[in-house]
Parts: C-alpha cells; structure tokens; sequence
C-alpha cells in the first residue's frame, strides 16, 4: 500500500528531477527500478530518470542505466531515451 507520504515524496522529487536535479533523478530512477518510494515498477521510467541524471554528471545512475538496460528490449530504451528528451525539451521551453 502506498502512504500519503510516499505519494507525496513521489511527485516532490518529480518537480525536482524535471527542474535538473540531478539526486532527485537518481532516486527517481531507483524507485522505479526497485517499485519503492511509491512508484510502480517500471524500468522505461527508471532508465528515463538514470538517463537524465547521468547526462547531468551522476557516473552511479549511468552504472545504474547500464543495468537495467540488460534487463529491457531495444524498444523500450528506445522509448526511454525519448522520454529523457521530452522532459530535456521541457526544461527548455520553461527556461526560454
């Protein structure tokens, strides 16, 4: 069951990740690669967030991204690597 508390945490670290937080990335990939924190297991998200953070500096979530990438078809870090660029896209946009 998913506490107020985690949900809450969950978005917190979303709005940061999505403003360049590097950490907040990191965590977020680690929730969804491990289903704590209130997310659901989801490896796409999790490489998406481990793909930002790396892109930012974090040599454990580039680590981290090559790990789960073992366990995802071509397809889905395909889509993952969209989904990075979408949210690259949206920090610029809101920085412009």
């Amino acid at each position: 069951m998913v506490s107020d508390f985690d949900t809450a945490l969950l978005a917190r670290r979303i709005n940061e990740a999505t403003r360049g937080d590097t950490d907040a990335a990191y965590d977020l990939g680690v929730a969804y690669s491990t289903g704590t924190m209130g997310a659901v297991l989801d490896l796409i998200e999790a490489h998406k967030w481990f793909n930002l953070s790396a892109a930012w500096g974090n040599d454990a979530a580039a680590a981290a991204r090559s790990d789960i990438a073992e366990d995802m078809t071509a397809r889905e870090i395909a889509t993952a690597q969209r989904a990075a660029r979408d949210v690259l896209g949206g920090m610029q946009r809101r920085a412009a």
